[in-house]
């Protein structure tokens, strides 16, 4: 190998691969990793030394929306990079009205899978964010639509308020438990993943025996919910962040929804306790800000550190914000010719969560960037 073939960096340190993995020095070329020491270093070749792991992974994440719905293309480029300095360089978009197909012919952003199109009815979610069906019959069609517009997930709306209830309006599922089994078969015919936005207890049951592959927020979920995802290897994105939000929407919905309120009022106070029974009861957790709508974009270490608040070792925040979200979404092990993908960071993040708000530098394709910390 010359010098000019060589190598355009390497990465020295300890390199977290995997659970039982670490290396101590990978290289990259041709925008590809290289476990194998290189005959010859590459011109100009860069080294990175410190604690480095593969690309961070938001698994919900909306690029392309902001809170009145869909943004311009440059203002999702811009959510899109902020997403990569903060170290996350896979994400799983839970739904967006805009088209961001572009994404993928952009090799300085990051790696995305597409949900398309949140599905939902009229008035029964945040106007202007998702396709909103007028009647309920045309969700199995609808999702077929959005399966083959995606990158193999489908996002489902599954409870919202129900304001046409006045006051007693509160939390309601959207689909028969009939017609979300239909959906999901429908889905999985077109290899396609089905996750669904979930608050309500009373949504679940019809989840689970649907088959869904992934529930988000999932804050009504009981032990028996729990036993039975855990069992079913359906995962759940805790979104604390969101979470963290419901006490300013119940204030808002004081007066006039006093039974919503107070359900959000609730899950907001044992949302810590909640997800670490999530965690015990062994369910597979993802790792998802919900940037996009009211959350600003590039805040994964926010997210992973309130993980962490609720009981969860660091250790098994990292790994499930890395390595494990990877092959869940069937990115597979870093391995010889993997995509050069890594966040490097000056400390161990198993050790202090807190590390992750200060990477070093982030490698996306084998191209070095300036990181946010």
């Amino acid at each position: 190998m010359s010098a000019l073939e060589g190598p355009t960096a390497a990465i020295r340190g300890h390199i977290l691969l995997g659970d039982d993995r670490e290396a101590e020095e990978i290289w990259v070329r041709s925008g590809r990793v290289s476990l194998t020491r290189p005959s010859a270093q590459g011109t100009n070749m860069r080294v990175l030394e410190g604690w480095a792991l593969p690309g961070l992974v938001d698994v919900h994440c909306h690029i392309g929306l902001a809170a009145d719905g869909a943004v311009p293309v440059e203002e999702a480029e811009k959510q899109a990079v902020a997403d990569r300095d903060s170290g996350v360089l896979l994400v799983r978009d839970a739904g967006s009205p805009l088209d961001t197909a572009w994404v993928h012919d952009r090799p300085d952003l990051p790696h995305l899978l597409r949900a398309g199109t949140h599905l939902a009815r009229p008035k029964r979610y945040l106007r202007n964010y998702g396709l909103e069906l007028e009647s309920p019959d045309l969700l199995p069609d609808a999702v077929r639509t959005q399966a083959r517009r995606g990158d193999g997930w489908v996002k489902l709306v599954g409870d919202w308020i129900d304001r046409t209830l006045g006051a007693d309006g509160d939390l309601r599922p959207l689909w028969s438990d009939e017609l979300l089994a239909e959906a999901v078969a429908v889905a999985h015919a077109e290899a396609s993943r089905v996750t669904v936005h979930a608050f309500a207890t009373e949504t679940i049951d019809g989840l689970l025996a649907a088959g869904v592959d992934c529930i988000e927020h999932g804050t009504g979920m009981t032990a028996e919910h729990m036993a039975l995802a855990a069992e079913r290897g359906v995962a759940v994105t805790p979104t604390m962040l969101q979470i963290g939000q419901f006490e300013n929407i119940a204030a808002q919905a004081d007066g006039k929804y006093p039974v919503y309120a107070e359900r959000m009022r609730t899950m907001y106070a044992r949302r810590y306790e909640h997800v670490r029974n999530l965690y015990d009861a062994g369910v597979r957790l993802l790792v998802g800000t919900d940037a996009g709508g009211t959350i600003s974009h590039g805040r994964i270490a926010d997210e992973c550190a309130e993980l962490v608040a609720a009981g969860i070792p660091p250790a098994e925040v990292v790994a499930m914000a890395s390595w494990r979200a990877r092959e869940y979404l069937g990115f597979g092990a870093v391995v010889e010719g993997s995509s050069a993908d890594l966040v490097v960071y000056p400390a161990d993040p198993r050790e202090d969560i807190e590390v992750l708000r200060h990477p070093t530098a982030v490698v996306l394709r084998g191209v070095v960037y300036p990181a946010a910390g």
